[in-house]
């Protein structure tokens, strides 16, 4: 099965405005996401979906330097703008990321798609149960499930965020819930505001800006140094249904 990985990304953050091409040391934190997800063995290939807003035509530039394809399409029915990114390209199952996710993990992403490949699942996820640290959020989904969930999903929230409607109906879908062995479910790694940004820069500093560094080495700095996740500690998640 060819596995696609979707990366969504778009200039018109309400909480930090033009985020995705904010800079980590000398790389944009969309080439963080990009780079990191192509390092996964088990994705065949990386696409961008952005929107047809002015302002994106930046992000297409980033994606033009980084050798990667690109669609533009919504800008709040996500659900439709990865559905139609999934058909441009052919994709069999698509690999969901988004592009705050700067240490998103290729092994983490492995252990996802294999699990996913080795039964018979429509959806998999690593944050149905959250004990991985925020930020190496990772989803797939099968072509014909993400068909089904673009032509029946009516909510605006479940169009908004893409995977609500397989959670929300788990009856109709076979779902796979991979969760971490351990609950590093307090650690805050993506990016929704200025202090999560700066808590990924200073990270990364310390790391010497590696872009092959672990989510295990990440987290044995950040456990070493308390400090840094002081940082962005009293940052709130949004809620899915708030949005």
């Amino acid at each position: 099965m060819k596995n696609t990985a979707i990366i969504q990304a778009r200039m018109s953050s309400t909480r930090l405005p033009g985020k995705v091409l904010r800079m980590i040391g000398s790389k944009s934190m969309l080439a963080w996401t990009v780079t990191r997800t192509q390092q996964a063995r088990s994705v065949d290939e990386v696409v961008v979906a952005t929107t047809t807003d002015p302002e994106d035509e930046q992000v297409v530039k980033e994606c033009k330097r980084l050798g990667v394809p690109v669609y533009r399409g919504s800008k709040l029915d996500v659900l439709d703008r990865y559905f139609r990114t999934a058909l441009m390209v052919k994709a069999e199952t698509v690999v969901r990321i988004t592009s705050d996710c700067p240490f998103i993990d290729p092994e983490v992403v492995d252990e996802l798609c294999g699990k996913f490949h080795s039964g018979i699942y429509d959806y998999g996820s690593n944050r149905l149960k959250h004990r991985y640290p925020r930020g190496l959020d990772t989803e797939v989904i099968s072509f014909e499930s993400l068909e089904r969930a673009w032509l029946d999903a009516d909510r605006d929230y479940q169009r908004v965020h893409v995977t609500p409607y397989f959670y929300d109906n788990p009856e109709i879908f076979s779902i796979l819930s991979v969760v971490c062995p351990e609950d590093y479910s307090k650690h805050r790694w993506t990016v929704d505001t200025y202090d999560d940004l700066l808590f990924v820069r200073n990270v990364m500093e310390k790391l010497g800006f590696n872009l092959n560094v672990s989510w295990r080495d990440i987290l044995a700095q950040v456990e070493k140094e308390p400090s840094l996740a002081e940082i962005n500690s009293h940052i709130c998640q949004k809620n899915t249904k708030d949005c």
